[in-house]
């Protein structure tokens, strides 16, 4: 029996979901309840688990555990990429090298949110625009930008380049040097997707929320604690990214930062022509450490994602938050000059859970439990498919993608604390100054 004394925290601040209607939550977890498979954790792999293992075999009872409410947590706090190409987070582009698979699963993922979406008319500004993979320099255009394009070419896949000029003019900013536009990146409203996802999923799914697992029981009948019941199963998929290692899984093998974001309030029409009256577009950078992750949403609002660092403990707090929106403030006034006054509406952290080699905590890991965690920072998609992935091999049903999701291989392990901490934070260090000339 493992007891999970460390718990997701829900601080209500999260800009997404400040913008949506009221939701009424599905009861929690009461009482004595069975299931033949149960899900832990509803963001993106989770509910793309627990909608396969329905869709697979409808005639299983099938339970999925969230720990608060759908669309509130990590899941619902990314910046609203579903990416369908390699994409690189720091200054490794180890990902190019097996570049195939991660297109292949990547696209299977939107495909099937994709297909949520529309067959249950999910409100989420679903919007196919494709996304910028920007650098603020010429170094960040030889470094990582023309791999990037390199490894597009072997691929036959379609791009875009863009100069200085031509960025200002699309992105409405001066700060880019240059920019690579792919058409295939979803833009949406993470927790708007979520919910829907939540909302809308198949019969055989029992969906509780506001219960998280205090005590986990992984022997031969899976069995968990929550505050108000008792849940048992004969399977479990586990889904909860970065907390996997408090539940006894992937120990000694996952790395978690706090991702922080701002968003602005809307633009109003004037503002609007200040910067050209330009369309929404999203923007990633050459290095995600170093760099920014930019919107600029259907409804007319700039989010800004900056300060990664890392954040074990998973809790952040005010304080730090408020300094974080400061810094937000005064990039977004740096960037934007001709949008001085607009100020940011909402600030949020939301947790990104790392491995050392890239790879995610995806398979078997008892005889009848299976992970999808560890999405490296592409959640949307990645999340999804690795959910769907692991409930076929919970069923032991084959799947044309299985075999691309086990080639990417298992979390390498890393350094025990305080080591650990002394040298990520040093690598992280470094990565920061090495790659400066992209802030």
């Amino acid at each position: 029996m493992t007891r999970i004394r460390h718990l997701p925290k829900n601080d209500r601040t999260l800009g997404w979901s400040a913008v949506l209607p009221p939701r009424q939550p599905k009861p929690a977890l009461k009482g004595e309840v069975s299931a033949d498979v149960v899900v832990i954790g509803a963001g993106f792999a989770g509910l793309g688990a627990a909608r396969r293992l329905a869709e697979l075999d409808p005639s299983l009872k099938i339970a999925l555990i969230e720990a608060d409410l759908c669309g509130e947590n990590a899941s619902g706090r990314n910046s609203g990429f579903a990416i369908d190409l390699p994409h690189n987070v720091g200054s490794s582009l180890e990902e190019l090298a097996k570049g195939r698979a991660y297109l292949r699963l990547a696209r299977g993922g939107i495909e099937a949110l994709r297909e949520s979406v529309m067959r249950h008319g999910i409100a989420c500004d679903w919007s196919e625009d494709g996304k910028f993979h920007t650098a603020a320099s010429e170094r960040g255009r030889r470094e990582v930008l023309e791999p990037t394009t390199a490894e597009l070419d072997r691929l036959g896949e379609s791009y875009r380049w863009l100069n200085r000029e031509e960025c200002e003019a699309r992105l409405g900013t001066p700060h880019f040097a240059s920019a690579v536009h792919t058409p295939g990146t979803v833009l949406l409203n993470p927790s708007a997707l979520c919910r829907g996802l939540a909302d809308s999923l198949p019969d055989n799914v029992t969906l509780y929320e506001q219960s998280p697992v205090l005590e986990a029981d992984f022997g031969p009948v899976v069995t968990l604690k929550t505050a108000q019941g008792r849940l048992r199963a004969g399977k479990a998929i586990v889904a909860v990214n970065g907390f996997a290692m408090r539940f006894g899984l992937w120990k000694g093998r996952l790395l978690n930062f706090a991702a922080h974001a701002s968003i602005t309030r809307p633009l109003t029409e004037e503002e609007q022509a200040r910067i050209g009256n330009i369309a929404p577009w999203g923007t990633t950078p050459a290095n995600a450490f170093a760099g920014i992750t930019m919107r600029y949403t259907n409804d007319r609002r700039i989010l800004i994602r900056q300060n990664i660092h890392f954040q074990p403990s998973m809790h952040v707090s005010a304080e730090v938050q408020a300094k974080v929106r400061a810094q937000h403030q005064r990039s977004f006034d740096a960037y934007f000059p001709k949008l001085r006054g607009v100020s940011m509406a909402q600030t949020w952290t939301g947790f990104i859970c790392l491995s050392r080699n890239g790879a995610p905590g995806f398979g078997q890991v008892a005889p009848n439990v299976w992970s999808a965690v560890c999405q490296n920072a592409v959640g949307v998609s990645k999340g999804t498919t690795s959910g769907r992935m692991a409930a076929a091999l919970a069923l032991g049903v084959d799947d044309p993608l299985l075999g691309d999701m086990l080639s990417l291989g298992q979390p390498n392990a890393v350094p025990p604390r305080p080591f650990l901490d002394i040298g990520v934070r040093a690598r992280f260090a470094w990565e920061l100054f090495a790659n400066r000339h992209e802030a």
